[in-house]
């Protein structure tokens, strides 16, 4: 029986490739990309326009809704400065008010016409006066509660301050205590293990020391039952010695 043929006939890949020919393509190619319809300069030209236009739109209703806020800031405006400027005038009226009901007082009689006026210049300077000590007043009070406030919010301070010193400190002697309490358990540790090295190595040595004295021991005998044994041999073979001689 002959060996079967298992060869097989060598075929170039590049020469397969060209007999099959080109691939077929599953996307466009790049002609079709280079063919794709374009839009014209007009059609260009209205696109842009019309973005224009937009955005023409956009600004105009900008430009509106900012008229409309700049109207109602106006209103409120005026509303505000409106009754500042009422609230004053009143005060204004009520002081021209009692300035007219002075001298009305005073132009009662005309006999009197001199007295009227010398006290009314000096209920007008006795008002000032009131008004001035009023006034000095309300400003001390205001100073004096500005003061206690400011005399509370530092002493809230500075006792907020010491009990936050006082935390660290105790956090600080307690952190300090228990370095302290470390080092003393393992300095403990330490010491106690040292010392059990030492009693189990004083103790290995004792037990080496007690096997050394007994090996010594043994071998001290074992010498002397050899010495006796030896000098029981020689007495035999002297006495057999002996004993041929005599024979």
């Amino acid at each position: 029986m002959g060996k079967r043929d298992n060869r097989v006939a060598f075929v170039n890949p590049v020469a397969l490739a060209r007999a099959r020919g080109p691939a077929p393509s599953s996307g466009p190619s790049i002609q079709d990309y280079l063919s794709r319809p374009r839009p014209t300069w007009e059609e260009l030209k209205e696109q842009l326009e019309k973005k224009k236009k937009g955005s023409k739109a956009l600004a105009d209703f900008e430009e509106k809704m900012n008229e409309k806020w700049k109207r109602e800031l106006e209103k409120n405006r005026v509303k505000i400065l409106g009754g500042t400027e009422s609230s004053s005038k009143k005060k204004e009226k009520k002081r021209k008010e009692k300035k007219k009901s002075r001298p009305s007082s005073s132009s009662s009689s005309s006999s009197d016409s001199d007295s009227s006026s010398s006290s009314s210049d000096t209920d007008s300077k006795n008002e000032k006066k009131h008004l001035k000590k009023k006034r000095k007043r309300k400003h001390n009070s205001v100073r004096k509660s500005s003061d206690d406030s400011r005399t509370d919010y530092e002493m809230l301070y500075v006792k907020e301050t010491t009990k936050k010193k006082k935390r660290k400190f105790k956090d600080e002697t307690e952190k300090e205590y228990d370095k302290k309490k470390k080092k003393r358990d393992h300095s403990q540790k330490r010491t106690s293990d040292e010392q059990s090295d030492s009693a189990e190595e004083n103790e290995a040595h004792s037990r080496k020391k007690k096997r050394s004295s007994e090996e010594r021991e043994k071998t001290a005998e074992k010498f002397k039952k050899k010495k006796k044994h030896k000098k029981h041999g020689k007495k035999k073979k002297k006495a057999s010695s002996s004993d041929l001689d005599s024979a």
